[in-house]
């Protein structure tokens, strides 16, 4: 796709989870969507802060015994707070309440539905389906991560529950390649063949192509490794839950950060440029953020947005780099993810962008989740480049040696076999498996022990703090009020001399501002 100057707002049909006529009930043709003011204005404030650090353990327990004790703690607070609401499953046996008016109509759920099928005495089956090879097969490093962090906790006795019973997990890694006519039979397999008690699939599409499967089945569908907002509608999908910051406030965030340079431009065009994956993550990413560059005041009529679009198997993406390159960008935006994110800093390089573009961005999921920026990966082609992280730790920085938890978790990785500094995908994995094991751990606590019934309860329910985040990004959910685990974000840039992410000022922090999600997938907006 070449240059192109966004003309109207209702001719591109773009909509947004963070825009609040496409959230609402109103689907009048003609009318447009407008920017939710609250995480605009949480987003603006936050920009303002300038200063620099390397977002290093700070306010964080001083042993991995500390940590242990505060979540033990919080977990406690968890548990009580369900028990005195009444929440979890009723005494109809049908029903699941939560926070917020948060409800599951178990029957709805099949005949032969069961709250602890995939359970044994010592058990519990979890499987992902993920990509193991293809393109994207060093993402595959973010299940061997889980798998590994999760057996460590349940080798602690992590998985002990009310009624006494002490189990593993039975962890499915299954090979989807990226592709999401693989990953609907190798869900269908943990459905049907192993009787899985939870499920996570990774990325966008493969998960828009099976949510739907997993909620009529009313089986966990926790902590997916995407941000797309769909995965914020607990009424209509009550059991999925995404994990990373929302697609859609990020590019609130890249809009701001464009509004608070404009200074630094002459008055005239400014040149924006993103290379787009050609499928649901991409699309979301490229339409939420044409849509705030069409309701900016500061933008509209300043702003040319340049795109080109790629496959997520591409072999090479020289073409649309170079093309992206000859507008002159002063600002570009890779929304891809995958081995895509390492190919576009060496193009960038390659072509004349890195020198020519004051502003080169990873897409958050590309920044701090996978492996695109390390020296290893691409030199020193990475220098300067931005990334809104999402809030994520930066664990493979230096800046966290000696820091308790990561230094648990990055010997426990080591201790099977898996090397932690060769892919930052580990990282996810790690965050991944903590986010489970305190939910499996709080839901066994609860009346009845572990079951399907009480680990949705407590998914919905839960404020923790999380160590895979940066202090300031809070790690919670709150029933049909707030549906998303993070809402916060640093501003980061790498140094390619010290290989790590420095945080750009204090972390921007929105929870419960995103509204929900009714995704539409025939017209792909949000409702």
């Amino acid at each position: 796709m070449g240059k192109r100057r966004i003309v109207s707002f209702v001719a591109l049909g773009v909509t947004a989870a963070l825009f609040a006529a496409a959230c609402g009930d109103s689907d009048e043709p003609g009318e447009q969507a407008s920017v939710d003011e609250d995480v605009l204005a949480g987003v603006q404030a936050g920009l303002g802060d300038s200063s620099t650090t390397t977002g290093a353990a700070a306010e964080r327990p001083g042993t991995i015994e500390e940590w242990r004790e505060l979540w033990a703690a919080e977990r406690a607070a968890v548990v009580q707070r369900i028990e005195e609401n009444g929440w979890g499953l009723q005494a109809d046996g049908q029903t699941i309440l939560g926070p917020e008016g948060f409800t599951v109509d178990l029957s709805t759920c099949p005949a032969n539905w069961s709250a602890t099928e995939g359970l044994t005495d010592t058990a519990i089956t979890y499987g992902l389906p993920i990509a193991l090879s293809g393109a994207s097969a060093e993402t595959g490093n973010i299940g061997r991560g889980l798998g590994a962090i999760l057996e460590a906790f349940a080798e602690d006795g992590a998985f002990t529950d009310s009624l006494g019973a002490t189990r593993s997990v039975n962890f499915l890694l299954k090979d989807d390649m990226y592709d999401p006519a693989r990953a609907i039979p190798l869900v269908d397999e943990l459905l049907d063949s192993e009787h899985a008690f939870a499920i996570t699939t990774s990325g966008s599409p493969q998960t828009l192509k099976t949510y739907d499967k997993l909620n009529d089945r009313c089986v966990p569908h926790l902590f997916n490794p995407t941000g797309h907002a769909a995965w914020g509608d607990p009424v209509n999908h009550p059991w999925t839950t995404g994990m990373f910051l929302p697609y859609s406030t990020e590019t609130i965030l890249w809009g701001s950060f464009i509004e608070e340079r404009l200074d630094e431009f002459e008055d005239g065009t400014i040149t924006v440029a993103a290379l787009v994956l050609d499928n649901d993550a991409g699309e979301f990413w490229d339409s939420n953020f044409q849509a705030y560059i069409e309701q900016s005041d500061l933008l509209r009529d300043r702003v040319e947005y340049v795109t080109e679009r790629v496959g997520q198997q591409d072999p090479t993406i020289n073409v649309p780099m170079t093309n992206l390159a000859a507008a002159d960008p002063d600002f570009f935006f890779n929304m891809v993810n995958g081995s895509l994110c390492a190919q576009s800093v060496t193009e960038a390089a390659e072509n004349g962008m890195r020198e020519q573009t004051p502003y080169l961005f990873e897409v958050s999921v590309c920044g701090k989740i996978q492996n695109a920026v390390s020296e290893e990966v691409v030199g020193d082609a990475s220098d300067g480049w931005w990334v809104m992280g999402g809030g994520t730790i930066d664990f493979n920085s230096p800046s966290f040696d000696g820091e308790p938890w990561v230094e648990w978790a990055r010997a426990e990785l080591e201790e099977r076999g898996l090397d932690w500094q060769s892919s930052v995908s580990f990282s996810t994995g790690v965050t991944m498996a903590w986010n489970m094991a305190q939910l499996l751990q709080i839901a066994g606590e609860l009346e009845g022990g572990l079951t399907r019934a009480n680990l949705i309860t407590a998914a919905r329910a839960t404020e923790m703090t999380n160590p895979n985040y940066l202090p300031g990004i809070r790690w919670s959910m709150d029933g049909n009020a707030d549906p998303y685990w993070i809402e916060g974000s640093d501003v980061s840039q790498w140094s390619a001399e010290e290989q790590m992410w420095l945080q750009q000022g204090d972390v921007i922090e929105l929870s419960g501002e995103t509204p929900l999600c009714a995704w539409d997938a025939a017209s792909s907006v949000c409702r």
